[in-house]
């Protein structure tokens, strides 16, 4: 590791429309923040097409043009943003210690998490290939472009009840495919699920196969009891087997829920260490949206200023 240890006011972790947000608040309240992009820049939204429910872009945007124009609005307001990934911190005492790339030490006198979260999935090489083209994680995000059409869903907890039931609003059949003879669903999403007449439950299935060369066509699915398999006609399928924060770097710092999404005081972004704050999916996995996300990252930014204020940092 390099000698030399760079001092910074605002350290932002993360590149979704959570740190852009908050790197855009932070460097006009001349903050001075330096953000690590990381592994994935722009997030989740760098592998989703279209993008129509953000509020100013009436014609809809796609996701990595939209996650562009945030980075260059907060390059434009001042922040320092760089390729690199964080590999430790240390908040054992102030200023924080933050391992850049195992070579390179920050001191910063605040932090703010915006590493997101990331979606599950079943780990097929035609789901990967088809991702965009009518796979997809969020059927709240996606299930419009596909409104009067035939999907699936598969998943069997109170998320994947959920988007069941909202496709079902929109889609004249969604076919859902649950690994068991039963769902882990909450008893009341469940019974909804079964008290709707659209809703197609194959119990004991599993995914095969997303057919389709450039678009999602078709699914083959097996029977893990029979053996059998069938296919059916599809033009979208959604995976919503749940998501993994990305919260491993604060593991043993934070407080964080059973599932390791941050626990933060309810309204804020404060976590239970002074002076770390989160923000976006890594403490939200309810709402999990660009715009609840970009909130989040207003709140983080406006929460670092303050607690700076409030010890003499800024």
């Amino acid at each position: 590791m390099s000698e030399e240890i760079e001092k910074v006011k605002l350290l932002i972790v993360g590149s979704g429309p959570a740190g852009y947000t908050a790197a855009i608040y932070a460097a006009r309240a001349n903050m001075k923040p330096l953000m690590y992009q990381g592994i994935q820049p722009g997030g989740q939204l760098m592998i989703t097409t279209d993008v129509e429910n953000y509020p100013g872009y009436p014609d809809g945007i796609m996701g990595p043009q939209m996650m562009q124009d945030f980075e260059k609005q907060a390059g434009r307001m001042g922040t320092d943003i760089r390729y690199g990934m964080v590999t430790k911190i240390d908040a054992s005492s102030r200023p924080f210690k933050v391992e850049i790339d195992e070579e390179k030490m920050i001191e910063a006198d605040s932090v703010i998490m915006a590493t997101g979260a990331s979606a599950k999935w079943l780990g097929l090489e035609s789901e990967t290939r088809l991702n965009g083209s009518g796979v997809s994680a969020c059927a709240v995000c996606d299930g419009f472009f596909f409104k009067g059409k035939e999907v699936a869903i598969v998943g069997a907890g109170d998320t994947a009840a959920e988007e069941a039931l909202y496709l079902s609003k929109l889609c004249p059949t969604v076919h859902m495919f649950v690994r068991k003879d039963e769902m882990r669903a909450s008893a009341v999403m469940a019974d909804r699920v079964n008290a709707t007449e659209n809703i197609k439950i194959y119990w004991n299935t599993e995914t095969d196969e997303v057919l389709g060369d450039k678009k999602v066509e078709g699914v083959r699915v097996k029977n893990n009891k029979t053996g059998e398999t069938q296919e059916i006609k599809l033009d979208a399928f959604f995976v919503a087997i749940g998501h993994k924060p990305n919260s491993d770097l604060l593991k043993d710092i934070v407080d964080m829920d059973d599932a390791g999404y941050v626990k933060t005081t309810p309204g804020t972004s404060k976590t239970n260490v002074e002076g770390l704050f989160c923000c976006g999916d890594l403490q939200d996995k309810i709402y999990r949206q660009a715009v609840t996300a970009a909130g989040s990252g207003c709140q983080a930014a406006l929460d670092a200023e303050r607690w700076l204020s409030e010890k003499g940092l800024h």
